[in-house]
């Protein structure tokens, strides 16, 4: 049987871990260092998975030298205990066996800067599955269609659409869809909440929890 997905891609908030306790404890430290007036629960939730910068940015509509600087002071304290903070979405951990066993490649690729994406991943045991592992840059110059392309030629992918990217937000399918590989939205994370969510953009299919997405990925078997 040819599989039709060599290779699946992960992104990481949202999708492989539920990071929004140390997410948001160290956005919070930010926002009172600085001094600005405090968000409401659902300004804050939109922090979780975009690069830091754009959220900051779009939050206080600021620009310039600003937002790098505040980039810089909540990564320096999530680097710390609040970077562990986080939990495994249930199941997360047989949909990688079921892709390893059925001979397909994991990989991983988050706007998580790449130090703090190696601790988290290797600290929850990911790296049993795979090793590629791609994270963002501080200055945040690599987008997210840089960094699923630094994944899939990692692994090997000679054809995108070979592989699939899954992920919870529009970040995600954008980066999938731009470098012409299929995406997989799940709505179980922080950016899609509803079928329609993830249906804005190009999709080969919706998982609401990871049984629904193991069914998907093996789907793309013909």
């Amino acid at each position: 049987m040819e599989q039709r997905y060599k290779v699946v891609v992960f992104d990481l908030d949202g999708t492989l871990l539920d990071t929004s306790e140390g997410v948001l404890t160290s956005v919070k430290h930010t926002i009172n260092e600085y001094g600005f007036k405090p968000l409401s629960d659902e300004e804050l939730r939109k922090f979780i998975g975009p690069p830091i910068q754009a959220s900051f940015a779009r939050a206080y509509n600021l620009e310039g030298d600003i937002v790098q600087e505040l980039a810089t002071s909540f990564r320096n304290n999530y680097k710390g205990e609040n970077l562990l903070k986080a939990v495994p979405y249930e199941g997360i951990f047989d949909v990688f066996q079921a892709i390893c066993d059925n001979g397909m490649k994991p990989a991983i690729a988050t706007y998580k800067r790449q130090d703090c994406a190696t601790d988290i991943l290797t600290h929850f045991g990911f790296d049993k599955y795979t090793d590629i592992m791609y994270g963002a840059d501080h200055e945040n110059k690599l987008k997210k269609r840089d960094i699923i392309e630094m994944a899939l030629n990692d692994a090997g992918a000679a054809d995108y659409n070979d592989a699939v990217m899954i992920g919870d937000s529009d970040n995600d399918a954008i980066g999938a869809s731009e470098i012409g590989t299929n995406f997989i939205g799940v709505t179980y994370g922080f950016g899609f909440n509803t079928d329609d969510d993830v249906n804005k953009f190009p999709n080969v299919g919706i998982a609401h929890d990871t049984n629904e997405l193991i069914k998907l990925i093996l789907k793309g078997q013909i």
